[in-house]
């Protein structure tokens, strides 16, 4: 007997009594705790407060029919799974009761084993509707979430901004205002810039959920990407004394994979690998095929990810606490469009770190064999 046998309720309802005691017998000897009853009446009294998973009920029956017993119940409990007996005369009478929202129906006379078979195969039923509920349920409360966080962290960058502009607005012209008045031109360029990554970030993640995210799956040469990748970050790692290394030979490593999808990706794990870095440090790009994939290792000499973080680095809008107790610069939307994407790919993504040594996000694609190109349409950055 199954934990989840026993934890289940079935509901008998049928004028016959031998009906109900066949199928009280049949049915507790499966584990399911069974509660039988002889008219409609009865047995909507016995849903309501037994709450079962399943109820089988027959049709024809004097007082309540069995027909207004499922609309009924359908009404108010529409989790419950209806299974209706029915006699082989009845049969459109079982179809119409199906519209009205029972989920199966069993003719008359049936075996034990027509019995189970049909109860198992509604409780199936019954369980993967509840998971799908709760999954409904817990993907309101997350997106409830979400637009709660985003609201908030759109309000903060425009509520600095609004009170910079408030003190340049009453600043006088006397020694050092103009110096002043830079200062806080500065610090509403930079709210402004948090803001506008938020937003690009934000919608980026939209679009892959809302699948309107672009995708159309070609041969890439990786090298090709990557490389117009690290020349337009030359000048920020050079900012940031961080040199850029590719070594991912041209022609030798393809993939299967969306251009931007692959653009937004190396974008986002490039763009990390320098702002964590330490100045003199170095980002590395390499490949490796693997059994019908590709890896691709980003790897960077910077500050390393603590482990008690790592579970939780693909999570949105989770940054790692710094120094200080002050979060890390960026939206925290970065790594969760990463994971999204090569998902949408197929691939996986994964990260090997050590604090003060650096960290290696490393992400499996599959793998485009180069001798196929007639096969396959290559695509590339350029």
């Amino acid at each position: 007997m199954s934990e989840t046998a026993e934890q289940e309720t079935i509901v008998v309802i049928d004028d016959d009594y031998a009906m109900r005691l066949s199928c009280r017998k049949i049915l507790s000897k499966m584990g399911f705790r069974v509660e039988a009853f002889e008219d409609g009446g009865q047995g909507l009294e016995g849903v309501t407060t037994l709450k079962p998973s399943l109820v089988l009920v027959d049709l024809k029956m004097p007082g309540i029919s069995g027909m207004e017993v499922v609309a009924r119940i359908h009404e108010v409990r529409p989790e419950v799974v209806l299974v209706v007996i029915t006699g082989y005369p009845t049969i459109d009478t079982a179809v119409g009761a199906m519209q009205r929202g029972a989920y199966d129906f069993l003719p008359k006379p049936f075996s034990p084993d027509e019995l189970r078979l049909i109860v198992n195969r509604g409780l199936e039923h019954h369980r993967l509707s509840l998971e799908m509920q709760r999954g409904e349920m817990e993907r309101a409360l997350l997106k409830r979430r979400f637009i709660t966080f985003v609201s908030h962290q759109l309000q903060t960058p425009l509520v600095a901004v609004h009170q910079y502009l408030d003190v340049l607005k009453h600043l006088d012209n006397t020694e050092g205002a103009a110096a002043k008045r830079q200062e806080w031109l500065d610090r509403c360029l930079k709210r402004t810039d948090e803001l506008q990554a938020l937003i690009k970030d934000w919608l980026s993640l939209a679009r892959i959920e809302g699948e309107s995210f672009s995708r159309q799956f070609v041969k890439v040469d990786l090298q090709r990407i990557i490389a117009d990748i690290l020349k337009t970050y030359g000048e920020m790692a050079a900012t940031n004394g961080v040199s850029l290394e590719s070594r991912i030979p041209e022609n030798t490593y393809f993939v299967r994979g969306d251009q931007n999808c692959l653009t937004v990706l190396f974008d986002n794990l490039i763009v990390n690998a320098i702002k964590y870095n330490k100045p003199g440090g170095k980002v590395t790009l390499s490949a490796e095929a693997l059994g019908g994939e590709v890896e691709i290792a980003v790897a960077d000499t910077g500050v390393g990810i603590p482990e008690k973080y790592r579970p939780l680095l693909f999570q949105e809008f989770f940054r790692i606490q710094g120094e200080g107790d002050k979060k890390t610069p960026g939206t925290g939307l970065g790594l969760a469009i990463c994971r999204r994407l090569v998902s949408e790919m197929g691939g996986s993504i994964s990260v090997d770190s050590e604090v003060n040594v650096g960290s290696t996000f490393r992400v499996r694609l599959l793998e485009c064999r180069a001798h196929a190109e007639g096969e396959e349409k290559t695509g590339s950055s350029g």
